[in-house]
């Protein structure tokens, strides 16, 4: 019996699998392997979403952080606080700006929200002055009753300051070519005036996830 057994054994081991057998694997293999790729397809596209929220997230905070910068800056006057000694008005100051923007030539006529004019200026960053100095020289109070003497301007330099590393890439797009709009502008506008920059969108038409647009987001 062992012997037959044996037998049986060697010849099924020397003959291999029969054609059958390999059509049965080869179909499973198949299953498997279709069945893997829109997972590992998901997988990159949630990726690509995870970095492209994130980028919006930085950016618009950048976007935030300078319009705080501009507040008090180039002779801007709102009708929030009155300061007694010039009889103008000055926009309170968020805490969270320790400098004033100090170059108003980047700003147009149009600009009165003074958001920053394009992405690059983000980039290329912008002369700024430390906010206590800077209000000293406009008469907007931070360091008490103390004026700046004329002598005393060359001692204050002036630095750059930016705002953002790089120009941001649409992780879906792969490109930087964003849908901006400005502070003057609906938000389903489609096309840009121009003016400022004050909230951008992904280009893409493609839908997420969780069926919403990347344009929307």
């Amino acid at each position: 019996m062992r012997r037959r057994i044996r037998e049986t054994l060697n010849t099924a081991s020397e003959s291999g699998f029969s054609l059958f057998e390999l059509i049965v694997t080869m179909s499973i293999l198949g299953i498997l392997v279709i069945g893997t790729i829109p997972l590992s397809q998901n997988a990159v596209k949630r990726q690509k979403e995870i970095k492209l929220r994130e980028t919006l997230r930085q950016v618009r905070a950048a976007i935030d952080e300078f319009k705080r910068d501009t507040t008090g800056g180039c002779n801007q006057v709102t009708g929030n606080n009155t300061d007694q000694r010039g009889g103008r008005n000055y926009a309170p100051t968020d805490p969270r700006s320790r400098v004033v923007i100090d170059d108003c030539t980047i700003f147009t006529v149009d600009n009165l929200d003074r958001y920053p004019p394009t992405l690059e200026t983000l980039v290329k960053g912008v002369k700024v002055r430390d906010r206590g100095l800077s209000s000293a020289l406009t008469g907007g109070g931070g360091l008490g009753d103390s004026k700046v003497q004329a002598t005393e301007l060359n001692d204050l330099d002036e630095q750059t300051k930016i705002y953002l590393r790089h120009l941001p890439v649409d992780p879906i797009t792969g490109e930087s070519d964003w849908k901006f709009r400005s502070s003057y502008q609906a938000g389903d506008e489609e096309s840009w005036d121009d003016i400022n920059v004050f909230d951008l969108r992904s280009a893409s038409d493609e839908t997420a996830l969780d069926g919403t647009k990347y344009s929307e987001w």
